[in-house]
């Protein structure tokens, strides 16, 4: 297939180019030149190409009401639709990619993965380790902490696994393993969605933290960490954690920190936005909204601090809730604070090196798996396109055309040569 007429931009930072890009075998095996005879050729005049867009920190499991899905009032049915749709809206928006930050299943990477339902590439934690009323652990403070492993629905949802000491994070870890996660997600601080913490609660000790990191390193893999604060940041850092979550507080000591062990930093502004205009639509409670009215400058604080010291930063949404459409939203606001060329790259080539995919996925390159989004119009310049999915006119998974639709000027148009 030779994609021909589109402007590139590869996700490398460099400026764009208008260049053709040939796909074989799900592969991108060629940028530039001549098509081979017998291509497929793919017109996308008028379009910005990009590398598939990778959501560095989603929560596809909890894809319906909060507050309705940990009540149990919903079926597991209705759970499971809400996911299903959620995935197919994720890779139509253009998001190739997305790690999943706690709330799935490995059944639900399964079925996408199977191409049994559409969605993009999932890479998951399984359950998020947290201590017993810390982040991460939403039951009511009525019911005994015993009765929170009820509210799994094993082969679709698995929302955290309470860990006190290093003893039971250990036993946990591997039970995380055991169900498929690729990698750890520990609650180290407070956060916004939470009802038994404070945002300046370190959560987890340092001795419980680094069993979690052996465990990890013992598989090949990493431990990244929900932190709002500086001193639980300080202390995942001290136990081998090798990215930090939000990271609303984050100074320039702590940056420095971060840079000296070469921990990344994934950024999170969209899912704080939406609280802030209204967290009743995630099925929240009002009290939600005034946590995150501290989070949302120091967040934006934090980016500059982190670029600052050199770290990766990277870009996630942290979508929850039955409204999750609007994904490149982050792109849109993470333009604002820097820029659109810099937003894009945080959502390509450096998600991409944070997640470990970076030899496969990330930029537009020979060699790369044929991830490929295209644009009507050019983001670069009108970031808002980034969050406009009637914009997004052609996607492209694995060298697989998933999304082809009508541009303003004309149709995708496909002939032989």
């Amino acid at each position: 297939m030779w994609l021909t007429g589109a402007t590139v931009a590869d996700g490398s930072g460099h400026d764009p180019v208008k260049q053709a890009v040939l796909v074989e075998e799900g592969r991108i095996t060629r940028v530039g030149g001549q098509p081979p005879a017998g291509a497929e050729v793919l017109d996308c005049s008028g379009m910005t190409l990009v590398p598939g867009l990778i959501d560095a920190h989603a929560h596809l499991g909890l894809s319906s009401s909060i507050e309705a899905d940990i009540g149990n009032r919903l079926s597991v049915a209705e759970l499971a639709a809400d996911m299903f749709a959620n995935c197919a809206q994720t890779l139509d928006e253009g998001f190739t990619t997305v790690r999943d930050t706690g709330g799935i299943d490995a059944g639900l990477a399964g079925v996408v993965a199977s191409g049994k339902i559409p969605g993009p590439r999932i890479l998951h934690c399984g359950p998020i380790l947290c201590q017993t009323g810390g982040h991460g652990y939403l039951a009511p403070e009525w019911e005994p902490s015993a009765d929170w492993p009820d509210h799994e629905v094993p082969g679709l949802r698995s929302l955290s696994l309470l860990c006190d000491g290093p003893d039971e994070m250990r036993k946990n870890a591997r039970e995380a393993f055991r169900r498929g996660a690729g990698f750890l997600k520990l609650c180290v601080t407070g956060g916004i969605v939470s009802w038994h913490d404070k945002l300046s609660d370190t959560q987890l000790s340092t001795a419980e933290i680094a069993v979690a990191v052996e465990e990890a390193a013992a598989r090949g893999t990493y431990v990244t960490v929900h932190a709002h604060n500086n001193a639980g940041i300080r202390n995942a850092v001290a136990a081998g954690a090798r990215c930090v979550e939000h990271g609303s507080q984050i100074d320039d000591e702590t940056a420095a920190l971060m840079a000296e062990h070469d921990v990344a930093h994934v950024s999170t502004l969209t899912m704080v936005r939406a609280l802030l205009d209204d967290a009743g639509e995630a099925g929240l409670p009002p009290e939600v909204a005034a946590r995150a009215a501290g989070v949302w400058q120091g967040q934006i604080d934090a980016i500059h601090a982190s670029r600052a010291a050199g770290l990766r930063v990277g870009s996630g949404s942290d979508l929850i809730g039955p409204r999750q459409e609007g994904r490149g939203q982050e792109l849109v606001l993470r333009s604002r604070v820097e820029d659109p060329m810099a937003a894009l790259v945080a959502a390509t080539r450096v998600n991409a090196d944070i997640l470990g995919i970076g030899a496969e996925t990330g930029t537009i390159e020979a060699g790369k798996r044929a991830d490929l989004v295209g644009f009507a119009g050019n983001p670069l310049e009108v970031p808002e396109l980034f969050a406009d999915r009637d914009r997004v006119t052609l996607v492209i998974q694995n060298g697989r055309v998933v999304r082809q639709a009508e541009r303003a000027a004309s149709p995708v148009r496909l002939r032989r040569l």
